[in-house]
């Protein structure tokens, strides 16, 4: 099945184009990697990342900045004032022009100075002597950023002499690292904020949105006080996200190049999220009934109408969810890798909570709760309904192993689903032990067969006469080809990263423009764990696809990060920018 079939069917279900506001990344298990992770990534100390050495020459002060290889220093950070008469006084500077490149931290395109620059000071309003404060901010192409940096100089026109001091007792009683602390820790609030608000936006997903719309129906023939299945909720969703994140943390601190979001990487758990998703859906549908057998545990699971229920559907969701992190999550995860365990569960933790937080709020407002639907007999048919989005999502799920590990393991999940059918079909038509004990057998050869899948060493993606496959050995020698370079670095199962290649990357403009400006393009396929292309993500700060890059046809310089929802002006605005530099 083609990729613009399946988004179809997915749009269809949702009947929003906004679920593609969110963007999968994940890493996967591997003992053999040797990618470079953020987790174990050796920072500089700011002091050593970004040195400068002031100068006089007359009443002009000139920074000149000297920048360790990959870091960079923010143009619109930098300011410059004078502590004169108790207070300060901004000054007028001069910049050199920077490189733009598109920021995470700021979610928009910036300027930005890698290797060298120089900030030229002139005021000739000023005394002959002051206190000169410099407010500079940088970051790490790994990852990292630092808080905003305060550096002080006394300045003597007079004996044309500068040098660094402390800061101003007048104004502060507390040391330069105490202020400086402070700064780095009032980061965590605006993190926490962003991770609440992609949480948030995960409930677009299509493979949640379903699972949502059910238990809402549970929740609205419940009796009682809709507030504890509310928190139920919460707590499977943030149980979830921190139990993931831990095992992750515990993964890299042990040397593997685990990231989040790693499920869909992995085929067994693609096709139990396969079988969970036709069996619930054919119990939506009527066609099945579940006691309390082992075949439906799971499913009762998240059907169950009390806190129970609510607690393993915020799990199922967490679940489901995980792989796709909303455009405000880049700059959040790339902080909490960075971070240590405690800070980075608790961005994960505000994640999960993020996403509860939409069905958490519904069931403490009266006002909001007007918005579940009231009980009555049209509710069985709308339950029904609920099953083909559910259908569509298991068909979604068999087409991403498709891609993973070959037609034949498809197949062979198809053969799974035919002997759960049976298995289903014959406990309700059979009041024997002997028809029992066949249905949970075929039960149990059908949740056998997603760890029997045969080897598979197929094509990647991306391999054919416009898109080069991404090889690290050929990729220095490309860049040297005087061409700019697009790199797309995505996998079969990301949703943003196929809704981006059909509505952008393969339309009329774009592919005009990269014929007419001889763009060579190289496509990442990250379906199946890659070690190249892990590296390549931690290189520039992601845990995760989709990530565009855009190198100048000079073969120097950084590459231009593109945002991970991609649009037409943008992405033709950066390859004209390349074919120029």
């Amino acid at each position: 099945m083609r990729p613009t079939l399946i988004l179809f069917f997915l749009s269809l279900m949702l009947a929003n184009p906004a679920f593609s506001q969110s963007t999968a990344g994940a890493d996967a298990f591997s003992a053999q990697a040797s990618a470079q992770n953020l987790q174990t990534e050796t920072f500089l100390r700011v002091e050593e990342a970004y040195q400068v050495l002031p100068e006089l020459n007359g009443k002009q002060i000139s920074l000149p900045w000297s920048i360790a290889p990959k870091y960079y220093l923010y143009k619109d950070r930098f300011k410059a004032s004078a502590f004169i008469d108790g207070e300060y006084k901004t000054l007028p500077a001069t910049y050199e022009a920077g490189l733009v490149k598109y920021d995470e931290v700021f979610q928009k395109e910036v300027e930005v100075f890698y290797n060298s620059t120089e900030v030229l000071i002139e005021d000739q309003s000023l005394p002959e002597s002051f206190t000169l404060k410099v407010t500079s901010q940088g970051c790490a192409d790994a990852g990292l950023c630092y808080p905003p940096r305060h550096q002080y100089y006394d300045v003597n026109f007079t004996t044309a002499n500068i040098s660094e001091t402390s800061k101003p007792a007048a104004v502060t009683a507390e040391a330069p690292s105490s202020a400086n602390a402070q700064e780095s820790s009032a980061w965590l609030p605006y993190i926490l904020l962003l991770a609440i608000a992609g949480g948030a936006i995960l409930n677009l997903m299509p493979c949640v949105f379903p699972v949502l719309s059910i238990k809402a129906l549970s929740i609205a023939n419940a009796q009682g006080d809709h507030k504890g299945h509310g928190w139920a909720y919460t707590a499977g969703s943030v149980s979830a996200f921190v139990l993931v994140a831990a095992l992750m943390l515990a993964a890299r601190a042990g040397g593997q190049s685990v990231g989040w979001g790693f499920q869909l990487q992995s085929p067994v758990l693609v096709s139990l999220l396969a079988y969970l998703f036709f069996v619930m859906g054919l119990s939506l549908s009527g066609l099945a009934n579940f006691g309390a057998s082992f075949m439906g545990a799971g499913q009762q699971l998240t059907e169950s109408g009390g806190l129970k229920g609510s607690f393993f559907t915020g799990v199922l969701a967490a679940v489901v969810a995980s792989p796709c992190t909303a455009p405000f999550m880049g700059t959040a995860l790339g902080y909490a890798l960075t971070q240590p365990a405690a800070v980075s569960l608790s961005v994960f933790g505000a994640l999960g909570f993020g996403m509860a937080l939409p069905f958490l709020l519904i069931c403490h407002s009266p006002r909001l709760s007007h918005w579940l639907p009231k009980p009555g007999a049209w509710m069985d048919t709308l339950k029904q309904c609920l099953a083909f989005p559910l259908y569509l999502a298991a068909v979604w799920l068999l087409w991403v192993l498709g891609r993973q590990a070959g037609s034949d393991n498809m197949a062979l999940l198809v053969i799974g689903a035919i002997f759960i059918a049976f298995a289903l079909w014959l406990k309700e038509h059979s009041s024997g032990g002997f028809g029992k004990a066949i249905a949970l057998a075929a039960a149990l050869f059908a949740l056998a067969l997603p760890f029997q899948l045969m080897p598979y060493s197929g094509h990647q993606s991306g391999s054919n006469d416009q898109w080069k496959p991404y090889q690290a050995a050929n990729f220095e020698a490309q860049k040297s080809s005087g061409r700019p370079i697009l790199v797309n670095l995505t996998a079969d199962w990301c949703i943003t990263c196929l809704a981006n290649e059909r509505v952008v990357l393969s339309n009329e403009t774009i592919e005009s423009a990269l014929t007419n400006l001889d763009v060579l393009t190289i496509k990442g396929d990250w379906t199946n764990y890659n070690a190249e292309i892990t590296t390549l993500l931690n290189k520039h700060g992601r845990s995760g696809v989709p990530l565009y890059l855009v190198f100048p046809a000079s073969g120097t310089g950084e590459p231009r990060i593109l945002p991970q929802i991609l649009s037409t002006d943008v992405m033709l605005s950066a390859l004209e920018y390349a074919a120029k530099n």
